[in-house]
């Protein structure tokens, strides 16, 4: 079977594209002629196109059984409201002409990637389900919903709402911890006991192959993570472990470091750079966000295989590696 993965070059990407061809599958990559391709194994045929160019997705959707669609623009922290059109060409239209092209050429299958943050942070200690309503609070988290509409309108889909995802290659908040971490450098701020959702990189792979061939998943949506609810401080302490070094025990209080970083970030901004921590960094890593993903075990059988201490271990592992080579 001939499958096509967008975004093959992201921290997903390049372990979905390795899964895939372990399992035997043809697989082609929609690249950007901008883009490196020399990280993709040999046995991958490298497609070059854009979401915004629809000639190039129907020559790269030819023959195609099922189609993997990683390729978006992803969160930032405080994206300029500049950004909003940027966001709505990649991640609404692109997924827009992508989803006809797949449909005119019979794809079979699209396994759409979004994000549990589509439906915004918990209120009163609640649990997401898939029945939750969507209250999605970013540029980001909107231009996804509107996404999953959009496939599901299309063809036979299935959307994939990811929890943080984490791993060798991730990018974004969790890297800055994990390297503040290693270093000594981070202070806990606040009491660390709000909830996170979170997946590792390997048991996506395994949960998109599940999507992508189980005929009960078409035209459903599931929350994607490894089976439990962590608080901040248990992911720390994991992250600690694996770098085989003892969480740090000081915290300060949420409200006065939130009005430093504030200081910080706008005296960057006067200067025309951006600050590495800001108030979005303060309110990301104390937002509360719990996702039950017990849906997808039940009808699909997906079991997660690594649990906290695993997954960060693993990761710190294949980092080492991967700095060693």
């Amino acid at each position: 079977m001939k499958v096509l993965v967008t975004g093959a070059g992201g921290a997903i990407g390049t372990a979905l594209v390795e899964h895939l061809l372990a399992e035997k599958q043809s697989v082609r990559a929609l690249v950007r002629k901008s883009s490196r391709t020399d990280y993709l194994n040999k046995r991958v045929e490298v497609f070059d196109g854009d979401l915004t160019d629809s000639e190039s997705l129907s020559r790269a959707i030819e023959g195609v059984s099922v189609v993997f669609h990683l390729a978006a623009k992803l969160h930032i922290n405080s994206p300029d409201a500049s950004l909003r059109d940027e966001y709505r060409k990649i991640n609404v239209e692109g997924t827009r002409r992508l989803a006809e092209a797949a449909r005119s050429a019979g794809v079979e299958r699209m396994v759409f990637y979004s994000t549990i943050n589509v439906y915004g942070s918990c209120n009163n200690a609640e649990t997401f389900d898939e029945d939750s309503p969507l209250r999605p609070e970013t540029i980001y988290a909107e231009t996804k919903a509107e996404g999953e509409r959009i496939v599901l309108e299309n063809l036979p889909s299935v959307v994939l709402r990811l929890a943080a995802v984490y791993g060798p290659r991730m990018k974004g908040n969790y890297p800055l911890l994990l390297n503040a971490l290693s270093k000594g450098h981070f202070v806990k701020i606040g009491d660390g006991n709000n909830r996170r959702s979170l997946v590792y990189v390997s048991d996506v792979c395994a949960a998109s192959q599940l999507a992508a061939s189980h005929e009960s998943a078409a035209g459903k949506v599931y929350n994607l993570t490894d089976g439990r609810v962590h608080t901040l401080n248990e992911i720390i302490e994991a992250m600690s472990a694996a770098l085989d070094k003892r969480a740090p025990r000081l915290r300060v209080p949420i409200a006065p470091t939130r009005a430093l970083a504030g200081v910080f970030e706008d005296g960057a901004r006067l200067f025309g750079v951006r600050s590495p921590v800001g108030r979005a960094t303060i309110d990301k890593l104390n937002e509360d966000i719990a996702v039950s993903s017990q849906k997808i075990e039940r009808e699909l059988g997906f079991i997660p295989r690594f649990d906290l201490e695993r997954g960060w271990r693993e990761t710190v592992r294949l980092m080492k590696d991967r700095r060693a080579a």
